[in-house]
C-alpha cells in the first residue's frame, strides 16, 4: 500500500521538514504517523495524498509513483484512491450534510451516488441529518459526517489528521474504532496522524512511524 524511501521534503536541501529512510505498510494494515507538534505530520499525510510532491526518494501510494504524475494526474489519482479526513474537518457550510458528503464525487470529476452517501449517513447514526447544515450539527455529529465524506468514494487509503484532538478517553476510543471500522468496509488501509498517545492504544495492531523531532511545520 505505502512505500517510502529516502523520502525528503522541504524548502532547504540542508535542513529538508521530513527525512524518512525507509517506510512499508502492506495492503490491508494501518498506521500511526506520531510525533510532537512541528515534527512534519501533517506534511507527510500531505505527500501521501499527492498534495505535496516529494523533494527526493520513493514515495508510491496504492501502486502508484507519486513524484511521476503530473499536478492534473495527482488530482485525479486523489479522487480515486484517497479519503481525506483533515483537522479541521472542513465541511462546507453552505452545503448540507447530503452534498458535504458527495463533494469528493464532485470534485474528482466523478458521478455522485446519493444512495450511497445516505446509506452511509444512516449507518453512522445522521439519517435525520441529512438537509441539516453544519452549524446545526454537534461536534462529534460534524466528526462522523467528515468520516462519511472520507470513504463514500471507496478509497484505498484514508489519511487522517488529528482526528482525537480534544475528545475524552472514551471518544477518542470511540472515534479511532469507528475510522478502522469504516475502513474495513471499504476495503482501505488507514493511516493517523497524531501526538496522541491513546490513539496507539485504541489501534493496537497499527504500525507505527515516530517522527520525534519538531524541524518545521506540522
Amino acid at each position: 500500500m505505502l512505500h517510502l524511501a529516502s523520502l525528503t521534503y522541504g524548502y532547504d536541501p540542508a535542513s529538508p521538514v521530513l527525512d524518512i529512510a525507509a517506510f512499508h505498510l502492506p495492503a490491508g494494515r494501518h498506521a500511526l504517523l506520531l510525533g510532537p507538534s512541528g515534527s512534519g505530520k501533517s506534511t507527510l499525510l500531505h505527500l501521501l495524498a499527492g498534495i505535496l510532491v516529494p523533494q527526493a526518494g520513493r514515495l508510491d501510494v496504492a501502486g502508484t509513483s507519486l513524484p511521476s504524475l503530473t499536478p492534473r494526474q495527482r488530482d485525479s489519482w486523489r479522487g480515486r484512491a484517497i479519503g481525506l479526513l483533515p483537522h479541521q474537518l472542513a465541511l462546507v457550510p453552505s452545503l448540507n450534510v447530503l452534498d458535504n458528503v458527495l463533494l469528493p464525487a464532485y470534485a474528482s470529476g466523478q458521478r455522485p451516488d446519493p444512495a450511497r452517501a445516505a446509506s452511509l449517513l444512516g449507518q453512522l447514526g445522521l439519517a435525520n441529518k441529512l438537509d441539516a447544515y453544519p452549524h446545526a450539527l454537534s461536534g462529534g455529529e460534524r466528526q462522523r459526517a467528515a468520516i462519511a465524506r472520507a470513504v463514500v468514494m471507496r478509497p484505498q487509503l484514508i489519511l487522517a489528521d488529528e482526528p482525537t484532538d480534544n475528545l475524552d478517553d472514551a471518544a477518542c476510543a470511540a472515534v479511532v474504532t469507528l475510522m478502522a471500522s469504516q475502513a474495513m468496509q471499504v476495503g482501505a488501509s488507514l493511516v493517523i496522524a497524531s501526538h496522541d498517545a491513546r490513539v496507539l492504544a485504541a489501534l493496537p495492531d497499527a504500525l507505527v512511524l515516530r517522527l520525534p523531532r519538531a524541524i518545521g511545520p506540522a
